[in-house]
Protein backbone atom coordinates (compact mmCIF):
# COMPACT_ATOMS: atom_id res chain seq x y z
CA UNK A 1 0.00 0.00 0.00
CA UNK A 2 2.78 2.40 1.03
CA UNK A 3 4.45 1.85 -2.43
CA UNK A 4 1.62 2.16 -4.50
CA UNK A 5 2.25 5.58 -6.44
CA UNK A 6 -1.73 5.74 -7.80
CA UNK A 7 -2.99 5.92 -4.79
CA UNK A 8 -3.25 9.25 -3.08
CA UNK A 9 -1.81 9.10 0.24
CA UNK A 10 -2.57 11.24 3.24
CA UNK A 11 1.46 13.07 4.96
CA UNK A 12 1.15 12.45 8.53
CA UNK A 13 1.89 16.35 8.84
CA UNK A 14 -2.02 17.04 7.84
CA UNK A 15 -3.05 15.82 10.71
CA UNK A 16 0.07 16.91 13.51
CA UNK A 17 1.14 14.98 16.61
CA UNK A 18 -2.07 15.59 18.36
CA UNK A 19 -4.53 14.91 15.48
CA UNK A 20 -2.85 11.67 14.58
CA UNK A 21 -3.35 10.33 18.02
CA UNK A 22 -6.82 11.26 18.06
CA UNK A 23 -7.43 9.56 14.34
CA UNK A 24 -5.67 6.42 15.06
CA UNK A 25 -7.51 5.61 18.42
CA UNK A 26 -11.02 7.25 17.60
CA UNK A 27 -12.71 3.84 17.32
CA UNK A 28 -11.00 2.51 20.44
CA UNK A 29 -13.48 1.29 23.71
CA UNK A 30 -12.75 0.36 27.15
CA UNK A 31 -13.31 -3.00 27.83
CA UNK A 32 -11.15 -3.66 30.43
CA UNK A 33 -12.99 -3.49 34.17
CA UNK A 34 -9.52 -1.69 35.24
CA UNK A 35 -9.30 1.05 33.52
CA UNK A 36 -10.99 4.40 35.06
CA UNK A 37 -9.52 6.63 31.88
CA UNK A 38 -7.82 5.34 29.03
CA UNK A 39 -6.80 7.55 25.84
CA UNK A 40 -7.38 11.68 26.37
CA UNK A 41 -5.45 13.13 28.74
CA UNK A 42 -1.86 13.38 30.23
CA UNK A 43 -1.63 9.77 31.40
CA UNK A 44 -4.33 6.80 31.82
CA UNK A 45 -6.08 5.98 34.97
CA UNK A 46 -6.68 2.37 36.70
CA UNK A 47 -8.37 0.95 39.62
CA UNK A 48 -6.09 -2.60 40.32
CA UNK A 49 -9.01 -3.53 42.97
CA UNK A 50 -6.61 -4.74 45.62
CA UNK A 51 -4.86 -7.03 42.45
CA UNK A 52 -0.91 -6.97 41.69
CA UNK A 53 -0.01 -4.88 39.06
CA UNK A 54 2.24 -6.38 36.45
CA UNK A 55 3.84 -4.52 33.81
CA UNK A 56 5.82 -5.51 30.58
CA UNK A 57 7.73 -3.59 27.45
CA UNK A 58 8.80 -4.85 23.87
CA UNK A 59 10.27 -2.92 21.32
CA UNK A 60 9.90 -4.46 17.99
CA UNK A 61 12.43 -2.34 15.38
CA UNK A 62 12.00 -2.64 11.22
CA UNK A 63 14.65 -4.80 9.24
CA UNK A 64 15.57 -5.80 13.12
CA UNK A 65 12.05 -7.72 14.19
CA UNK A 66 10.40 -7.27 10.67
CA UNK A 67 10.47 -7.37 7.35
CA UNK A 68 7.86 -5.11 5.54
CA UNK A 69 8.67 -6.59 2.48
CA UNK A 70 6.16 -9.60 3.51
CA UNK A 71 4.88 -8.63 6.36
CA UNK A 72 1.16 -6.43 5.74
CA UNK A 73 0.91 -3.43 8.92
CA UNK A 74 -2.49 -5.09 9.82
CA UNK A 75 -0.93 -7.92 10.76
CA UNK A 76 2.16 -6.23 12.67
CA UNK A 77 -0.12 -4.35 14.41
CA UNK A 78 -1.95 -7.71 15.72
CA UNK A 79 1.71 -9.06 15.99
CA UNK A 80 2.89 -6.12 18.42
CA UNK A 81 0.00 -6.34 20.78
CA UNK A 82 0.43 -10.46 20.98
CA UNK A 83 4.24 -9.84 22.09
CA UNK A 84 2.88 -7.41 24.61
CA UNK A 85 0.56 -9.34 26.44
CA UNK A 86 2.60 -12.90 26.10
CA UNK A 87 4.85 -11.66 28.78
CA UNK A 88 2.25 -10.93 31.28
CA UNK A 89 0.43 -14.34 30.63
CA UNK A 90 3.35 -15.65 31.51
CA UNK A 91 3.30 -14.71 34.74
CA UNK A 92 -0.15 -16.41 35.34
CA UNK A 93 -1.84 -12.91 35.04
CA UNK A 94 -4.72 -11.20 32.75
CA UNK A 95 -3.49 -8.85 30.52
CA UNK A 96 -6.05 -5.74 31.04
CA UNK A 97 -4.41 -2.73 29.24
CA UNK A 98 -1.20 -1.99 26.80
CA UNK A 99 0.55 1.62 25.48
CA UNK A 100 1.58 1.93 22.25
CA UNK A 101 4.77 4.20 21.15
CA UNK A 102 5.59 4.37 17.02
CA UNK A 103 8.33 5.86 15.24
CA UNK A 104 7.55 6.60 12.17
CA UNK A 105 9.55 8.52 9.03
CA UNK A 106 7.46 10.67 6.32
CA UNK A 107 7.72 7.43 4.08
CA UNK A 108 4.80 6.50 5.87
CA UNK A 109 1.45 7.82 5.38
CA UNK A 110 -1.58 8.39 7.40
CA UNK A 111 -2.80 5.43 5.52
CA UNK A 112 0.11 2.89 6.74
CA UNK A 113 -0.86 3.84 10.18
CA UNK A 114 -4.29 3.09 10.06
CA UNK A 115 -3.45 -0.38 8.91
CA UNK A 116 -1.47 -1.13 12.12
CA UNK A 117 -4.01 0.16 14.25
CA UNK A 118 -6.59 -1.41 12.74
CA UNK A 119 -4.27 -4.76 13.57
CA UNK A 120 -3.60 -3.59 17.38
CA UNK A 121 -8.05 -2.89 17.58
CA UNK A 122 -8.45 -6.27 16.23
CA UNK A 123 -6.35 -7.69 19.25
CA UNK A 124 -7.35 -5.21 21.72
CA UNK A 125 -11.57 -6.75 20.68
CA UNK A 126 -10.46 -10.17 20.33
CA UNK A 127 -8.36 -10.29 23.55
CA UNK A 128 -10.65 -7.89 25.60
CA UNK A 129 -8.05 -5.28 26.34
CA UNK A 130 -7.64 -1.73 26.40
CA UNK A 131 -5.00 0.11 24.22
CA UNK A 132 -4.89 3.30 27.12
CA UNK A 133 -2.00 5.78 25.87
CA UNK A 134 1.00 6.03 24.08
CA UNK A 135 3.21 7.83 21.45
CA UNK A 136 3.44 9.15 17.77
CA UNK A 137 7.36 10.28 17.21
CA UNK A 138 9.13 11.06 14.09
CA UNK A 139 11.79 8.62 13.32
CA UNK A 140 15.12 8.62 10.82
CA UNK A 141 15.56 5.17 10.55
CA UNK A 142 12.07 3.23 9.91
CA UNK A 143 9.38 2.11 11.90
CA UNK A 144 9.52 1.51 15.26
CA UNK A 145 6.99 0.07 17.58
CA UNK A 146 6.77 -0.03 21.23
CA UNK A 147 4.28 -1.95 23.48
CA UNK A 148 3.65 -2.08 27.16
CA UNK A 149 1.31 -4.19 28.33
CA UNK A 150 -0.37 -4.24 32.14
CA UNK A 151 -1.78 -6.87 34.01
CA UNK A 152 -3.45 -8.11 37.23
CA UNK A 153 -3.44 -10.68 39.23
CA UNK A 154 -4.17 -11.87 43.16
CA UNK A 155 -1.20 -12.29 44.70
CA UNK A 156 -1.14 -15.91 45.37
CA UNK A 157 -1.86 -16.43 41.52
CA UNK A 158 1.52 -15.00 40.03
CA UNK A 159 3.95 -17.34 38.72
CA UNK A 160 7.82 -16.09 38.10
CA UNK A 161 10.73 -18.14 36.11
CA UNK A 162 12.08 -19.31 39.87
CA UNK A 163 10.68 -21.34 42.01
CA UNK A 164 11.01 -25.54 39.88
CA UNK A 165 12.50 -27.52 42.18
CA UNK A 166 14.15 -30.71 40.83
CA UNK A 167 12.45 -33.37 39.56
CA UNK A 168 9.38 -30.99 38.36
CA UNK A 169 8.30 -31.99 35.32
CA UNK A 170 8.35 -29.14 32.41
CA UNK A 171 5.52 -28.45 30.29
CA UNK A 172 4.75 -26.72 26.94
CA UNK A 173 1.30 -25.85 25.77
CA UNK A 174 0.54 -26.25 22.12
CA UNK A 175 3.16 -27.29 19.25
CA UNK A 176 6.73 -25.86 18.72
CA UNK A 177 7.89 -24.65 15.83
CA UNK A 178 5.91 -22.85 13.52
CA UNK A 179 6.62 -19.12 13.41
CA UNK A 180 10.13 -20.30 13.31
CA UNK A 181 9.93 -21.77 9.60
CA UNK A 182 7.35 -19.84 8.35
CA UNK A 183 10.03 -16.98 8.66
CA UNK A 184 12.10 -19.58 6.20
CA UNK A 185 9.30 -19.90 3.72
CA UNK A 186 8.72 -15.90 3.68
CA UNK A 187 12.51 -15.42 3.39
CA UNK A 188 12.91 -17.27 0.73
CA UNK A 189 10.07 -16.32 -1.48
CA UNK A 190 11.24 -12.20 -0.85
CA UNK A 191 14.54 -13.43 -2.33
CA UNK A 192 12.92 -15.15 -4.78
CA UNK A 193 10.47 -12.25 -5.63
CA UNK A 194 13.74 -9.72 -5.97
CA UNK A 195 15.09 -12.00 -8.74
CA UNK A 196 11.72 -11.88 -10.70
CA UNK A 197 8.99 -9.60 -9.36
CA UNK A 198 6.44 -10.99 -11.85
CA UNK A 199 6.53 -14.27 -9.74
CA UNK A 200 3.50 -15.31 -7.45
CA UNK A 201 3.73 -17.96 -5.29
CA UNK A 202 1.67 -20.24 -3.97
CA UNK A 203 2.18 -20.76 -0.42
CA UNK A 204 -1.60 -22.68 0.42
CA UNK A 205 0.75 -25.52 1.79
CA UNK A 206 2.18 -23.65 4.45
CA UNK A 207 -0.88 -22.03 5.75
CA UNK A 208 -0.37 -22.85 9.37
CA UNK A 209 3.27 -22.01 9.61
CA UNK A 210 3.01 -18.46 7.73
CA UNK A 211 -0.20 -17.54 10.79
CA UNK A 212 2.17 -18.98 13.40
CA UNK A 213 4.81 -15.90 11.90
CA UNK A 214 2.67 -13.09 11.13
CA UNK A 215 -0.36 -13.70 13.43
CA UNK A 216 0.47 -15.38 15.89
CA UNK A 217 -1.98 -15.66 19.34
CA UNK A 218 -1.32 -15.25 22.60
CA UNK A 219 -2.26 -18.36 25.23
CA UNK A 220 -4.98 -16.39 27.66
CA UNK A 221 -7.07 -19.77 27.77
CA UNK A 222 -4.34 -21.58 29.79
CA UNK A 223 -4.63 -19.29 33.11
CA UNK A 224 -8.48 -20.54 33.16
CA UNK A 225 -7.22 -24.49 32.26
CA UNK A 226 -4.59 -24.67 35.02
CA UNK A 227 -6.98 -23.05 37.29
CA UNK A 228 -9.73 -25.82 35.88
CA UNK A 229 -7.42 -28.28 36.43
CA UNK A 230 -6.19 -27.22 39.99
CA UNK A 231 -2.60 -27.03 38.80
CA UNK A 232 -0.53 -23.78 40.05
CA UNK A 233 3.11 -24.42 38.11
CA UNK A 234 6.21 -24.07 40.05
CA UNK A 235 7.84 -21.26 37.47
CA UNK A 236 6.70 -20.10 34.03
CA UNK A 237 8.31 -18.61 30.62
CA UNK A 238 6.94 -17.72 27.30
CA UNK A 239 8.65 -18.77 24.27
CA UNK A 240 9.67 -16.06 22.28
CA UNK A 241 13.55 -16.38 21.75
CA UNK A 242 13.36 -19.78 20.95
CA UNK A 243 12.84 -23.41 23.78
CA UNK A 244 16.65 -23.54 24.57
CA UNK A 245 16.98 -20.02 25.44
CA UNK A 246 13.88 -20.30 27.26
CA UNK A 247 14.81 -23.37 29.31
CA UNK A 248 18.31 -21.93 30.35
CA UNK A 249 16.11 -18.94 31.73
CA UNK A 250 13.78 -21.40 34.11
CA UNK A 251 17.40 -23.03 34.91
CA UNK A 252 19.44 -19.35 36.13
CA UNK A 253 15.90 -18.07 38.08
CA UNK A 254 15.13 -21.43 39.48
CA UNK A 255 19.00 -22.52 39.95
CA UNK A 256 17.98 -26.28 38.28
CA UNK A 257 19.08 -28.30 35.62
CA UNK A 258 16.59 -29.22 33.07
CA UNK A 259 16.60 -32.86 30.96
CA UNK A 260 14.78 -32.23 27.64
CA UNK A 261 13.75 -35.42 25.34
CA UNK A 262 13.76 -34.57 21.95
CA UNK A 263 11.05 -37.38 21.16
CA UNK A 264 8.18 -35.65 23.38
CA UNK A 265 8.69 -31.77 21.79
CA UNK A 266 5.03 -31.57 19.99
CA UNK A 267 5.31 -30.50 16.20
CA UNK A 268 2.91 -29.48 13.65
CA UNK A 269 3.48 -31.71 10.49
CA UNK A 270 3.78 -28.85 8.18
CA UNK A 271 7.03 -28.21 10.31
CA UNK A 272 7.94 -31.62 9.86
CA UNK A 273 7.77 -31.07 6.20
CA UNK A 274 9.11 -27.80 5.45
CA UNK A 275 12.36 -28.76 7.60
CA UNK A 276 12.61 -31.32 5.40
CA UNK A 277 12.14 -29.69 2.30
CA UNK A 278 15.15 -26.36 3.80
CA UNK A 279 17.42 -29.10 4.97
CA UNK A 280 16.93 -28.19 8.57
CA UNK A 281 16.71 -30.19 11.29
CA UNK A 282 13.44 -29.50 13.03
CA UNK A 283 14.90 -29.21 16.60
CA UNK A 284 17.19 -27.16 15.52
CA UNK A 285 14.73 -24.76 14.47
CA UNK A 286 12.56 -25.32 17.92
CA UNK A 287 15.55 -24.92 19.87
CA UNK A 288 16.64 -21.57 18.51
CA UNK A 289 13.95 -20.05 16.24
CA UNK A 290 11.17 -18.26 18.87
CA UNK A 291 8.14 -16.31 18.59
CA UNK A 292 5.58 -19.05 18.65
CA UNK A 293 4.56 -17.27 22.17
CA UNK A 294 3.53 -20.58 23.55
CA UNK A 295 3.64 -21.60 27.70
CA UNK A 296 6.90 -23.47 29.67
CA UNK A 297 6.17 -24.30 32.79
CA UNK A 298 7.43 -26.72 35.39
CA UNK A 299 5.01 -28.80 37.74
CA UNK A 300 5.61 -31.30 40.67
CA UNK A 301 5.49 -35.11 39.46
CA UNK A 302 2.97 -35.20 41.74
CA UNK A 303 0.57 -33.86 39.27
CA UNK A 304 1.22 -36.03 36.25
CA UNK A 305 -2.23 -37.70 36.48
CA UNK A 306 -3.50 -34.18 36.26
CA UNK A 307 -2.15 -33.44 33.07
CA UNK A 308 -0.49 -36.00 31.24
CA UNK A 309 -4.03 -36.28 28.95
CA UNK A 310 -4.46 -32.92 28.29
CA UNK A 311 -4.10 -32.43 24.75
CA UNK A 312 -2.74 -28.96 24.74
CA UNK A 313 0.64 -29.89 27.35
CA UNK A 314 2.71 -32.03 26.54
CA UNK A 315 5.18 -33.09 28.73
CA UNK A 316 9.05 -32.44 27.51
CA UNK A 317 11.16 -33.10 30.62
CA UNK A 318 12.04 -32.43 34.08
CA UNK A 319 14.43 -30.50 36.57
CA UNK A 320 17.40 -31.73 37.52
CA UNK A 321 19.63 -31.08 40.80
CA UNK A 322 22.59 -30.69 38.93
CA UNK A 323 22.50 -27.24 37.03
CA UNK A 324 23.14 -29.28 34.00
CA UNK A 325 20.88 -28.25 30.89
CA UNK A 326 21.18 -31.19 28.22
CA UNK A 327 19.09 -32.13 25.22
CA UNK A 328 18.28 -35.96 25.05
CA UNK A 329 18.02 -37.12 21.26
CA UNK A 330 15.65 -39.70 20.40
CA UNK A 331 16.00 -43.40 21.72
CA UNK A 332 18.72 -41.88 24.34
CA UNK A 333 21.81 -42.05 21.88
CA UNK A 334 23.25 -38.67 22.61
CA UNK A 335 22.89 -36.20 25.42
CA UNK A 336 23.65 -32.58 23.86
CA UNK A 337 24.18 -29.59 25.98
CA UNK A 338 21.64 -26.72 25.55
CA UNK A 339 23.25 -23.34 24.22
CA UNK A 340 20.97 -20.33 23.63
CA UNK A 341 21.94 -20.00 19.45
CA UNK A 342 19.12 -17.92 19.07
CA UNK A 343 18.66 -14.26 18.74
CA UNK A 344 21.45 -11.94 20.96
CA UNK A 345 19.80 -8.26 20.59
CA UNK A 346 22.94 -6.83 19.77
CA UNK A 347 25.57 -8.86 17.67
CA UNK A 348 22.64 -10.54 15.14
CA UNK A 349 20.27 -9.41 12.74
CA UNK A 350 17.24 -11.64 12.61
CA UNK A 351 13.63 -11.41 11.90
CA UNK A 352 12.76 -13.73 14.71
CA UNK A 353 11.97 -12.70 18.64
CA UNK A 354 12.22 -10.05 20.71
Amino acid sequence: MIDDKNIFKTPISEYGEFGIIKHLTKNFEIRSPFTVKGIGDDASVSDPKNKKVLLSSDILIENVHFNLAYTPLKHLGYKVVIAGISDIIAMNASPQQILISIGVSNRFPVEALDEIYNGIHIACKHYNIDLIGGDTVSSNSGLVLNVTAVGFADENEIVYRKGAQPNDLLIVSGDLGGAYFGLQVLERENVAYKSNPNLQPDLSEYSYILERQLKPEARTDIKNLLKDMDIHPTSMIDISDGLASEILHLSDQSNVGFSLYEEKIPIDNQVITTAEEFGINPITGILNGGEDYELLFTLPITETDKIKHNPNFSIIGHATQEIKNVLITKGNTQIIPLTAQGWEAYLNKKYTSK
